[in-house]
């Protein structure tokens, strides 16, 4: 079993792809969000004020105000989202096990490096990629 993603990240994620999904420079509102991905109205305000902090979301005030995509969804990493709402990503895969590795430097170094190659992955991860409808898998004949 992989990493759990956290709830805050996972609105994090839904909200951006649904701005990328929506294909409009339009600010969308932040109520318009919640209802669509079904996410409570604020919580995702403090999420979505993270996104605008780490440059991912702009905002918009006003009647017409929300926010959208502040860069095309192909340069926005899934890595970059996660990290703008939970901070540096191998202190918490690693500071959560700080108790546990303190004496054992070979399971420390080992989670280190599996922290290394899943930040990568995400790194590659765009959000346009997660934007664009599956595939249909391949029919045999």
């Amino acid at each position: 079993m992989g990493p759990k993603l956290s709830r805050t990240v996972t609105y994090a994620i839904a909200a951006t792809l649904q701005l990328a999904k929506s294909g409009s420079d339009a600010p969308v509102p932040c109520n318009q969000i919640a209802a669509e991905g079904k996410m409570p109205e604020r919580f995702l305000l403090q999420i979505l004020r993270s996104l605008v902090n780490a440059g991912i979301l702009k905002s918009t005030r006003g009647v017409v105000g929300g926010y959208a995509l502040n860069k095309p969804p192909e340069e926005i990493s899934l890595l970059e989202i996660m990290e703008a709402v939970e901070g540096p990503y191998e202190s918490q895969i690693v500071d959560q096990e700080e108790g546990l590795l303190s004496g054992n430097a070979s399971l420390r170094g080992a989670l280190k490096d599996l922290a290394e190659t899943s930040k990568r992955q995400l790194h590659s991860i765009r959000l346009s990629q997660l934007a664009l409808p599956p595939k249909e898998e391949e029919k045999e004949t």
